[in-house]
This record gives C-alpha cells, structure tokens and sequence, in this order.
C-alpha cells in the first residue's frame, strides 16, 4: 500500500546552506519544511517573509510532536550537541557538512542515534555534482584507460568568507570547509584503501585557520592523487585532471569545460617531430602526432540516483539504504584528520585505512 505520510522538517540555523535547504525540500515530494529556528533574529524575519513558522528557542522544536525530522545547519562547533539532543527527542536528523570537527564526535552522534533507534545522515551534496559524476564515469568505464593520477581542486581569490569559517573554535578553515567535499568524492572513486598522506596547510591570509591547503594521497592499489583548495589564487588551475593508461582528461571549471585526449588505437605509433623549446630542441615533450591521438569532448553523464531528499524519505520508509553511509562519512573525517596531522608535523603519514 501507498504510504501517503509527509514528514514534517525544521530547519536549524537559518544562514546561507539553511536558506538553501528550504528550497531543495520544496523541490521533494513526502516532505515539508514545519518551521525554522535560528538565535539570530534577522534570520527568523527571512523565514517568515518565505512563509516559515519560526519558533522560539530549540527547545521549543524539540518539544514539538509534530516535528519528524531536525536538519542542522549552524556553525560545526555545535553539531554534535544539536544532533543527539534531537535524537534523543525522537527526531531524525539530516547534519550538515563537515558533520563534526573530530570523527569521534561523529561515533557519539552515531551511538545516540542507534539508542533512539532514529536515522541520522549528513548532507554530502556534491556527491551529486555533475563534474564529480563525468570524472566517475571516466573511472567506471575506463575512458582513459586505467587511471593512476588525478588531480582536483578548487580555487579563487575572495580569501575565506568573512564570518565563523574564519574562526578556530567554530570548525572554520578550508580543509574542512571545502576539503570534506573534495576528499568525499576521491574516496568514492576508488575500493582501495589509503596507503599514505602528506600534506600543507595555507596561513597566507593570516587568519587562525587554514586558507586552503595541498594533500597528496596515495593509494594501495597504486593510485595517486593531489587534492587542493586555494582561496588566494587570481588564476585558477583545472577542477580536474585525470591520468590513465591511455589518455588524459581535464575539466577546466563548472561550466564543464574541457577534453579528453586518448591513444588511436587503430594507427601504428607516429614518432613525434622535434620542437623548438626555448633554447633547446626536444622530442620527448613534443605533442604527439595528430594521427596518433582521439580527441573529444567533455560528455554530460544522466544521473539516474535519487536526489538526497528522496532518498533520504525512502530510507524512512524502509524501501531503501542511505546514499551517504556514515561510514563513509567517518573515514572522510579520519583522512581530515591525518591530513591536519601531516601538516602539522610536516612529514608523511603511513597509514592504511
């Protein structure tokens, strides 16, 4: 039979990503905003000129029976504290990005949810990006070949936006602003497990918290990859590079820009013809020979997933499993973790996990 119920959602901290959510959960069917709460009062005046109800104090929310579900989308300093004070209120609770600043934060969270027999997931948006999905399908169909090296970034010249992402005790800094993004999508693309890490963390602006970073990952499997986020760069470098055995791919930016070049099988190898290079001639780094080489260009992928409220209701109604496992979630927080730690020591961590 049909199960026709809609689940009642407030919306904790009503700032930029808050905003947000209340557009992404008109956009789902079998759930509704109930209401909004945020200490902050201008912020409680937006969500009633949206139409909101607005209550007074969290409590207030928790107290509420009708309330099935508690999205948290305040600063990461009080994650943990809100999510198992609505678990334990009988709520479900949807947690923003990073979920907490530390991974044993996440297991409490995770204690307290499986205590109150509630469900409790966190919002990994840009697993459904639409370059992260291309770079995936370049792994999954081995569009060029067997990748070995892949490079991702993000990067621009605004600095850290001016609010508590500037700030230690908040959870602010761009390793976990922008990092738990970039390191969720890596760990999707590959089974294998990490082998090392090293990495740098960028102070250029002179905030108290990082203002982007470098990580270079290696896998067991062999596998290598440059993960940077960069908030002083005028010019950008690619969102994506990707090696494989038989060619090479780059996604410039979010417009999705850019090629794939691969080895023509279908023709003998065409030596290249040697190239002025500054002072010097060169054949070793001379492009190859048209003839020897496919080109094409980047293909948008149809992504046939549920998006991350439908699956998130139909993990409520038990027809299906949670597109953002915690575990997965916590292994994203432990590689934070280390790179925080290579940084900080400056050296490479051996670890395998």
């Amino acid at each position: 039979m049909e199960n026709n119920k809609t689940y009642r959602l407030v919306i904790a901290g009503f700032g930029g990503m808050g905003s947000y959510h209340g557009q992404l959960v008109e956009q789902a069917g079998g759930i509704a905003v109930h209401g909004v709460y945020d200490p902050i009062e201008y912020r409680m005046e937006l969500a009633r000129s949206r139409g909101f109800r607005t209550y007074g104090s969290f409590e207030a929310v928790l107290e509420d029976g009708e309330v099935d579900i508690v999205l948290i989308a305040t600063p990461n300093d009080v994650h943990k504290e809100l999510s198992i004070r609505a678990l334990q209120a009988g709520k479900h609770v949807i947690c923003e990005k990073p979920v907490t600043i530390e991974s044993a934060e996440l297991t409490e969270i995770l204690q307290a949810a499986k205590q109150a027999n509630r469900v409790f997931t966190v919002h990994q948006n840009r697993r459904w990006d639409e370059d992260f999905l291309i770079v995936k399908d370049l792994f999954d169909k081995k569009k060029v070949g067997d990748i070995f090296h892949l490079e991702s970034r993000v990067q621009g010249a605004n600095g850290i936006p001016g609010d508590w992402r500037q700030l230690k005790a908040y959870g602010g800094g761009m390793l976990l602003d922008w990092g738990v993004h970039l390191l969720d999508q890596l760990l999707l693309l590959t089974d294998s497990k990490i082998h090392s890490v090293h990495a740098e963390l960028s102070y250029i602006l002179g905030t108290e918290v990082d203002d982007g970073f470098t990580a270079t990952i290696k896998f067991k499997d062999g596998l290598t990859a440059v993960i940077e986020v960069g908030t002083t760069n005028f010019v950008k470098l690619p969102r994506w590079y990707v090696k494989g055995t038989e060619g090479t791919a780059v996604i410039r930016d979010w417009d999705l820009s850019g090629e794939i070049v691969t080895r023509n099988r279908e023709v003998e190898h065409v030596e290249p013809k040697p190239i002025q290079a500054g002072k010097g001639l060169t054949k070793t780094m001379a492009p190859p020979s048209e003839e020897s080489t496919l080109r094409a260009a980047i293909e948008r992928v149809e992504d046939l997933s549920d998006s991350f409220y439908d699956n998130f209701v139909a993990v409520l109604e038990g027809t299906s499993t949670t597109a953002v496992p915690n575990s997965e979630v916590h292994r994203v927080l432990t590689l934070i973790e280390t790179i925080f730690e290579s940084a900080a020591s400056e050296s490479v961590i051996v670890r395998e996990f």
